[in-house]
């Protein structure tokens, strides 16, 4: 048996695939609900509630979905190029660090800058930061043939053990009574409230314009194409005059500046400092929103929301009813699963291959 390229997909099968992976995500996690003893209907009931049934609800969705999203457009523009980045968490401390650096009140003031100048300086920093961290593993892949998984994989530890030296170290707050956080922005750089006395933030505005402005690159540009020529075929494309390491090293630095641009936003809009609890994973969730929006930059904005609204009402669902809070990891594993197997099928059919020993006389 072998997987054969189908040779034009139908569109009902591409459309009903889609349905179907929901379908069979829906049905694992009704067993392992019913399986606690916990009423199904009930429980679903409770998740969508707490997830999108009120504006409080929503607000608290749209507010974790943001750094989803950041991280989300990071992982889908470098899969495209085929640069595996797996450091995001990393790359977005480390923006989270750098935005504080440049933004925050050190020795109580700050840098003596006004703020219509030093808040871009801060989100540049924080870009700056995360785009030079993926440099590197991008640079000894186009070079050396290193693999970037296990590289910046590797570098997501190494920033953590920075993060905390800095947080103990130079970049303490002197107020924090021991608690290893860093000084907090200055009040002028942080981002205004879109919705009043919730905790929506205009990061969610940055979040959307950088997600159709990555639509429109790789859609509408020279590099864009130039992007999706390498991930297709990177030597193919090098024979057809496409700058291959070039496009690689431009790759790095707008992936890894996206994720850093998370962990600045999260700072800006959310906490005002940083510690080392900032994210719980937004680094690796982007990777499944990536995967699950088949790396569309605009199919990333709907499963960051998708994801984001299942993990705040899985919170308030785990209260009401007594299920485990995991049962929003299993929601979100199984549906990456089911949505990739669901396009595979569409793709691809399975065909029987000649029996051994049947060669041609």
């Amino acid at each position: 048996m072998r997987l054969e390229p189908r040779a034009t997909p139908s569109a009902r099968a591409l459309l009903l695939a889609p349905l179907a992976a929901v379908a069979f995500t829906l049905l694992i996690a009704s067993v392992l609900v019913a399986w606690t003893g916990a009423p199904v209907a009930t429980t679903w009931g409770l998740l969508l509630q707490g997830g999108f049934g009120s504006v409080f609800a929503w607000s608290e969705t749209l507010t974790r979905a943001v750094p989803l999203m950041l991280t989300g457009l990071a992982a889908a523009v470098a899969f495209q190029a085929r640069l595996f980045n797996i450091g995001a968490e990393g790359q977005l401390y480390l923006g989270a660090l750098a935005a504080v650096a440049v933004g925050g009140l050190h020795d109580g003031s700050g840098l003596a800058l006004p703020p219509w100048l030093l808040f871009p300086l801060m989100m540049a920093a924080a870009a700056l930061a995360g785009g030079l961290l993926l440099l590197g593993p991008a640079l000894m892949k186009a070079r050396l043939g290193v693999d970037e998984v296990v590289t910046t994989l590797l570098l997501n530890f190494i920033v953590a053990l920075f993060i905390g030296a800095m947080l103990d170290g130079p970049m303490k707050d002197p107020l924090a009574m021991g608690w290893p956080q860093s000084v907090a922005l200055q009040p002028e750089l942080e981002l205004a409230k879109l919705v009043p006395q919730t905790r929506v933030h205009t990061g969610l505005l940055w979040a959307l314009v950088l997600a159709g402005a990555l639509w429109a690159v790789m859609r509408r540009t020279v590099l864009g194409f130039q992007i999706r020529a390498v991930g297709a075929n990177a030597r193919a494309a090098a024979f057809a005059g496409v700058p291959v390491q070039r496009t690689v090293v431009l790759v790095a630095l707008l992936s890894g500046a996206l994720a850093g641009l998370a962990g600045a936003i999260e700072v800006a809009g959310r906490t005002s400092y940083l510690t080392l609890d900032l994210s719980p994973g937004y680094g690796y969730s982007g990777i499944v929103i990536a995967m699950l929006a088949g790396l569309h930059p605009l199919g990333v904005v709907l499963a960051s929301i998708f994801v984001a609204g299942v993990l705040v009402g899985a919170d308030s669902m785990s209260r009401a009813v007594g299920v485990p809070t995991y049962l929003a990891d299993v929601i979100v594993a199984t549906a990456l699963l089911s949505v990739l197997v669901a396009a595979l099928a569409a793709r691809y059919r399975l065909v029987r291959s000649p029996a051994a020993g049947q060669g041609v006389a």
